[in-house]
């Protein structure tokens, strides 16, 4: 009988320990399956956001004995490259934007020359105070790829070219940002360069760089508004506005540099786009009836073709 007893003793206490052990497995189980999906979490969390779009365009028509006249031949490319890169942690953020143009024209008439040339490159460090506010600084460099000229009839002026002129400017100030999508950049202390590198330009003072020197400093008030928006299903908008008063010369002239491209999609890769741009920089004086005045500069490009975003 004691024996009995004694098996149904080992018996019941190895079931209980299997048991104990059974509990204690799924213990583990849960737990490491609880860090499995928190560890993915963590990793899928991402602190930078990139993209872009690419969009190029072109064109051409040849005519032969053609009664209504016009160019035998003419041919137009132009591209368009948009990089962002954003970066998001805690309350500091990083937003990085390039923009790249390139236009050319060639006719039998005019024969070869530019129409668009830009790289612009702006970024932006921030603390936020609140959801909508925060404390900023601001870098924005500008400039041009290759040689461009000014047509007057039939004489053609070299006007520009890499760094000449170029603008750097550097803020410290206010990003104020109430819905998504729009950033109003505000500093009453801003730094700004004009450089000019070519020696020939330089030499004619046209940039408001003094004749013969290859750079300028100015400060003042600098305003910069970005905003970006899908209009509806088929038509995007991205704009922007750059104002800056110069403390030092003439205050109450405020220069002005404004893009806007509108993009249709036409299908998966192509569509239809509108460029305009507007320019007002009182140092820039290249035009009026003496070619020694400043002057409302606008550019307006219209195409169709490849529009691919990365």
């Amino acid at each position: 009988m004691m024996k009995h007893l004694l098996l149904i003793g080992v018996i019941i206490t190895s079931a209980a320990g299997l048991h104990a052990q059974d509990k204690t497995i799924q213990n583990l189980q849960t737990e490491g399956s609880k860090n499995i999906k928190k560890d993915a979490a963590d990793t899928a969390k991402k602190t930078w956001k990139t993209g872009g779009l690419f969009s190029i365009n072109a064109s051409q028509a040849s005519l032969s004995n053609w009664s209504a006249g016009g160019d035998d031949f003419s041919m137009a490319l132009t591209a368009y490259l948009n990089g962002y890169a954003f970066y998001k942690h805690g309350k500091h953020y990083w937003d990085n934007t390039l923009d790249i143009n390139f236009g050319y024209v060639n006719t039998t008439s005019l024969g070869a020359r530019k129409n668009d040339d830009r790289v612009d490159y702006l970024t932006k460090y921030g603390y936020e105070l609140n959801s909508k506010l925060s404390l900023a600084t601001l870098f924005n460099f500008r400039t041009q790829m290759l040689r461009g000229y000014t047509y007057d009839k039939d004489v053609k002026t070299f006007a520009s070219t890499f760094l000449a002129p170029a603008y750097v400017t550097l803020s410290l100030g206010i990003d104020y940002r109430p819905v998504k999508n729009l950033s109003i950049f505000v500093s009453p202390v801003s730094s700004r360069w004009i450089i000019v590198k070519d020696d020939s330009l330089s030499a004619r003072g046209i940039y408001g760089v003094d004749t013969g020197k290859h750079s300028i400093n100015e400060m003042g008030a600098y305003v910069t508004v970005n905003y970006s928006a899908k209009l509806n299903d088929i038509v995007t908008y991205k704009g922007r506005l750059d104002l800056f008063s110069n403390y030092k010369h003439n205050p109450q002239n405020v220069d002005l540099y404004m893009t806007n491209l509108f993009a249709v999609k036409l299908s998966r890769v192509l569509s239809a786009t509108w460029s305009l741009d507007l320019i007002y920089d009182d140092d820039t004086k290249l035009f009026g009836p003496d070619k020694n005045s400043a002057g409302l500069q606008m550019k307006s490009v219209i195409g169709a073709g490849l529009l691919v975003k990365f």
